[in-house]
């Protein structure tokens, strides 16, 4: 364990910083002295209600909204990765399943890269100095093969382990275990360290293997491979473009598909596969802010909200990594802000008028699920919503004489059918397509209703549900529900020791201003949607526990970014509170808001080189970022 006066000052101050917030709030929110507001709140007739006010963008969210839009942008493809990779990639097939090279004159290799390219296997790698004997090269182990492509090793530079008899080569052998296989690019380097020129290399049968080396990095690490579950998704998108039978079918196609379209706008490189999800980071971030301005109509509550969103650790590392809980989230608020569209109608509104945010937000319920199952939980918590909303408008025709209830439920339930369960039928039938293409059809040649297309799909949602259902691992960095309300346990998705004392890391978890303070937001939302009646509170609290029961029943190993979707709630809760502070228009609270907020700002620049791998001191590490120790891997 490492301890230090740093990491125990900063915890407790943050800690104490949040509990004095807090107290800002709870006296903000009581009746102001010297009135007889106490008189007013008890008398009021507390009557659950969605019927709030919806407020508009107006001509001063202009500047708040694109200042953080672009910050969320700039911060996002910052550092996101390399966007040169090796493009061509030399196919071992049944055909040619190996290839030998020659050099123009006998070397020592001294190392020996590569970079590995699509499916998976093993190289024998042999040297030999006169093309006639050869002598094979192993790894660490006799039966342990030099040059290894596992699953978790596809799309990155690697170093091939060299045994004895590396001088005196003047040809190079390599035979793949398994066809096809692909190689993107070799680096061969000289006893002293010096890079082989390609001119230098006689290799006419493969000139992929020698044709970008310009592109060699100095060091291999995250900015030119993959790593953690970008082994999957970005593997899978890759496939999805080519055609190819996908590798990863544990989760629904449409997430891959969105990566893809990185890919084919930046080719197979880390900034390619990166992209969408940095842009789809950042659009969360406008879409936050509209959602909030909607909610409490405040330019300073939805900057201030949208901010803490922009500084949370995890909406950041999770947007920029080839995986696919990003375009959950983002199509899990937009499912949201739509429904709350629909549900803070005036209860008066006309049918024909109440649909268009319905079917919104059926629309994105749709895509969201097409992505990542996550999203079905959200589908739960719209259900709730908008049951109680039916409830209410119930009420409120029969509460006077008002005609017409009958044909508006079954006008509105017959809508419902069609937004929430045919369209998201539908965009989860298409998103298969690839699957299809893969398998040699068409669309134009009557996929979509073919019986293989079919067979296809239910195939699929069968192993999805055993997998997920049936998994059974450990992970040294797996974490449960209660780990992750209170930011216990990081997931490190890359760690690489350098020299002169430094690191290069990352992981995954929540801003302790955020996260900490969120959760005491959320018990806020609680009292308030029992005590006051607060329909806000209570959209709120529906859409953090709909996200956060389900992992607390599931027994399977779960991972701290599983969170990743509370987040989002936490943030809506807090900027409840701040809406709380700001209408009681005390000047000492209303700057605890604008503190609050540089507070997750302060927090974001401290913690910035363990977001993003941007070497750092070990002693910086362990001795000031290690709040947990420990737990906080760094």
């Amino acid at each position: 364990m490492y301890y230090s006066w740093w990491t125990i000052t900063f915890t407790v101050v943050t800690v104490i910083c949040i509990l004095l917030f807090f107290v800002y709030y709870r006296k903000a929110s009581l009746p102001a002295a010297g009135t007889t507001e106490w008189i007013t709140r008890k008398l009021e007739k507390r009557r659950l209600s969605f019927h709030h006010h919806r407020y508009r963008l107006e001509k001063r969210d202009i500047i708040p909204i694109l200042a953080i839009a672009v910050a969320g942008a700039v911060l996002n493809y910052l550092v996101l990765g390399d966007t040169t990779a090796p493009q061509s990639f030399f196919r071992f097939t049944a055909e040619m399943p190996s290839v030998t090279i020659e050099l123009e004159e006998p070397q020592e290799i001294g190392e020996f890269r590569y970079y590995t390219a699509l499916w998976t296997g093993e190289y024998k790698l042999e040297f030999s100095s006169d093309g006639v004997n050869w002598l094979e090269q192993t790894g660490e182990g006799e039966d342990e093969p030099s040059m290894g492509q596992g699953h978790a090793d596809l799309f990155k530079w690697r170093v091939a382990a060299l045994s004895d008899g590396h001088k005196n080569v003047r040809y190079i052998r390599i035979t793949s275990s398994e066809q096809p296989m692909e190689l993107g690019e070799l680096a061969l380097y000289d006893a002293s360290g010096a890079m082989i020129p390609a001119s230098g290399i006689i290799s006419p049968d493969c000139r992929e293997l020698f044709d970008e080396q310009e592109l060699v990095p100095e060091t291999p690490g995250y900015m030119n491979s993959m790593y953690f579950d970008e082994i999957y998704h970005g593997r899978t998108a890759y496939e999805h473009i080519h055609n190819v039978k996908p590798y990863e079918i544990s989760h629904p196609p449409l997430g891959k598909i969105i990566i893809s379209i990185g890919i084919q706008l930046f080719g197979m490189t880390a900034f390619g596969w990166r992209f969408m999800g940095a842009t789809f980071g950042w659009l969360m971030l406008v879409v936050l802010y509209i959602f909030l301005k909607n909610m409490f109509g405040k330019t300073v509550v939805a900057t201030c909200g949208s901010c803490l969103f922009l500084f949370d650790f995890m909406r950041f590392t999770q947007t920029r990594i080839a995986t696919i809980d990003t375009y959950g989230v983002f199509f899990i608020m937009l499912a949201y802000f739509f429904m709350y569209r629909y549900i803070t109608q005036p209860p008066e509104t006309r049918l024909g008028k109440t649909l268009p945010p319905l079917f919104l937000s059926g629309l994105f319920f749709g895509v969201g699920c097409a992505c990542k199952w996550i999203v079905i939980y959200a589908g739960a918590g719209l259900a709730i919503l908008y049951v109680i909303h039916q409830v209410l408008k119930w009420r409120y025709y029969s509460s006077g004489d008002r005609y017409g209830y009958a044909g508006y439920l079954v006008g509105t339930l017959a809508a419902s059918v069609v937004c929430f369960i045919f369209i998201p039928a539908v965009i989860y039938y298409l998103s298969y397509i690839p699957y299809g293409l893969a398998e040699g059809m068409t669309v134009s040649g009557g996929m979509l209703t073919d019986p293989r297309y079919m067979k296809i799909i239910m195939e699929n949602q069968k192993f999805m549900f055993t997998y997920h259902a049936g998994l059974e691992a450990t992970h040294p960095y797996s974490s449960v529900w209660w780990e992750w309300i209170l930011d216990l346990k990081p997931i490190l998705y890359f760690r690489s020791y350098l020299e002169n004392g430094q690191k290069s890391l990352f992981a995954a978890f929540g801003n302790p201003v955020v996260w900490w303070g969120g959760l005491l937001a959320m018990i806020a939302m609680a009292v308030r949607a029992v005590k006051y009646r607060d329909g806000r509170a209570l959209f709120i609290l529906i859409g953090y526990l709909i996200q956060l029961i389900p992992w607390i029943i599931i027994s399977r190993i779960v991972f701290i970014y599983h969170y990743f979707p509370c987040v989002l709630f936490m943030v809506m809760a807090l900027s409840h509170v701040f809406n709380t502070i700001w209408e009681r228009r005390r000047g000492r609270y209303k700057l605890a808001v604008i503190g609050y907020t540089a507070a997750s700002a302060l927090l974001f620049a401290l913690f910035y080189p363990v977001l993003t791998g941007v070497p750092v001191s070990d002693t910086f590490a362990r001795y000031v970022l290690r709040w947990i120790p420990p737990i906080w891997p760094f």
